[in-house]
């Protein structure tokens, strides 16, 4: 009997001897990887940057885009809501969506929002902004460039709406530094994440971002002027160099259907003021003899010119336009010289009402 306690005895030591073995090696174990956790944290913090606060600062992705003088079975209707649906099916970004608005479009734009957010599931950020309250703040600037960019006083673009890009400076908050201003009609082929990107190649002198106008619209606004001057103003992009001038390939002028802004930049720039006054405009129109109907557009095709320094051009697949007027309207012999884009689309732009491929 006492002999089977004994063994009895034994093993019970033994099982017990086993679970301290097992327990000292799992806790030595335990110990060794909470050593090198914390040495290669250690290894890790030389390799963190502690930004400034200034720099802390999260980027904002405010998309901008007008909508006015709508009616429910207006065709923009159907084309701001499906360009939200469009933006917010590609962007890998938080987008806040500034909308410029008299009131009757206001209301019709709350139900296209709502009918997206219904259909997607998704949230819509976005805020409102009074087409007359925004009109006042950029009234003189209106006034110095309607002579020159507008086709007759009262028409389409002799409106204050389409100088809102010049002047978007003073009606976005001040918290905002870039924005990104974009026509309803356009379709978004790849996330618009890569539109904001663009902000980090700008040149460092740089107020606004577009891309190339690809009609030969300029050239022919241009004509009387090129006509007594060698000049590449207006002229389709060359591969080859055909003068020492500033634009040495051609300069097909800028398209406003995407428009880059750094507002903080343009707050701060005094050059800028000077030459939207009317002194300066009134200058560069007379040179080129220059009579514009496009609005805003016109005067970025000048400044782009007279001023390279101030936009920052973006390639053609950021703005590819679809628009095709001026091929059957005089121009079919070098209409697609201008219309030619070799690089990967992200926009397409169905401006004069084209119908875009998706």
């Amino acid at each position: 009997m006492s002999k089977i306690r004994t063994n009895v005895l034994l093993n019970i030591c033994i099982v017990i001897g086993l679970l301290l073995l097992f327990y000292y090696a799992f806790l030595t174990h335990d110990t060794i990887n909470q050593r090198n956790l914390k040495k290669n944290a250690r290894k890790d913090i030389k390799h963190v940057k502690f930004l400034p606060p200034s720099l802390k600062k999260r980027r904002e992705y405010n998309v901008w885009l007008i909508f006015t003088k709508v009616t429910k079975i207006s065709t923009l209707s159907f084309k701001f809501r499906d360009l939200i649906h469009n933006l917010l099916n590609v962007t890998s970004v938080p987008l806040k969506f500034n909308i410029i608005v008299d009131k009757i479009s206001q209301r019709i734009a709350e139900n296209q929002i709502s009918d997206v957010v219904l259909y997607m599931n998704k949230s819509v950020v976005y805020s409102f902004y009074d087409i007359e309250e925004s009109a006042k703040k950029i009234q003189d600037i209106v006034q110095v460039m309607t002579p020159y960019f507008s086709s007759k006083p009262g028409t389409y673009y002799s409106d204050a709406l389409f100088y809102i890009s010049l002047g978007l400076y003073r009606i976005a908050p001040q918290s905002q530094d870039i924005a990104v201003l974009l026509d309803c009609d356009l379709y978004f082929k790849k996330d618009v994440a890569l539109l904001f990107k663009e902000f980090d190649k700008f040149k460092s002198t740089a107020l606004f971002g577009l891309a190339p106008e690809l009609t030969p619209v300029y050239r022919h606004i241009l004509h009387m002027y090129k006509a007594k001057h060698n000049t590449t103003f207006g002229d389709y992009y060359h591969q080859q160099n055909i003068s020492n001038a500033t634009h040495p390939r051609g300069f097909q002028g800028y398209n406003s259907g995407v428009v880059l802004i750094r507002l903080k930049a343009q707050r701060n720039s005094t050059e800028f003021l000077k030459v939207i006054n009317n002194s300066s405009v009134l200058e560069m129109t007379s040179k080129y003899k220059f009579r514009g109907h496009l609005g805003d557009q016109d005067f970025y095709t000048l400044l782009g010119y007279e001023y390279p320094h101030l936009i920052q051009t973006l390639n053609c697949g950021f703005n590819r336009q679809l628009c095709t007027w001026w091929r059957d309207h005089g121009y079919s012999d070098i209409f697609d010289h201008y219309a030619k884009c070799d690089h990967d689309t992200v926009v397409l732009h169905g401006n004069c009402n084209t119908r875009i491929p998706k």
